[in-house]
């Protein structure tokens, strides 16, 4: 367990397996989860994933919404009892065009912020950034676009990590 708190569970499964592989270990860990924290028996409990809808975990007659995070070595889930939530992991890397980047998907004023910090922060603060706009827009169940002006209004979370990852969860 990565986070608790207002009927929130976050897990991660830190593993280097292929990303097929990788889906089918953090379900189950959810799973495992799931029954400890809501100390039910894990029979009881199953993941529903549909196309283009966001996961849910089946409770023995009830449902809690699911997001899902995925980058190199490791993955993220978070559950929410109460309501809709999204996690976003993503390594902490140079990106030779962040700026354009930054604007186009982040903002004007988070591209502005970045392009202030000194060079050595900007990476961390971009990831930082990036995973909390993405969780946001996962909570919202939103895809991805270029910025449009609107952020989703949600409580963000940022997760304590080992380096090189950085994670935000949205509820």
């Amino acid at each position: 367990m990565l986070w608790s708190g207002d009927g929130v569970l976050v897990i991660g499964v830190a593993a280097a397996l292929p990303r097929a592989e990788a889906r089918l270990r953090i379900r189950a860990a959810v799973r495992e989860a799931a029954a400890r924290w809501l100390k039910m028996d894990i029979e009881a409990i199953s993941v529903a994933s549909t196309p283009g809808t966001p996961p849910r975990l089946l409770l023995a007659g009830r449902a809690a919404t699911l997001s899902f995070s995925h980058d190199e070595g490791l993955s993220l889930a978070a559950i929410g009892l109460h309501g809709p939530v999204g996690i976003d992991v993503m390594r902490v890397q140079d990106i030779s065009d962040w700026f354009n980047l930054a604007r186009d998907y982040l903002g004007p004023q988070a591209a502005d912020e970045l392009a202030a910090r000194p060079a050595a922060q900007r990476p961390l603060a971009l990831a930082q950034a990036w995973t909390a706009r993405e969780a946001a827009l996962k909570r919202a169940g939103l895809q991805l676009a270029e910025w449009n002006g609107a952020a989703p209004a949600c409580r963000l979370h940022a997760l304590a990590l080992a380096a090189p990852h950085v994670a935000t969860l949205a509820y």
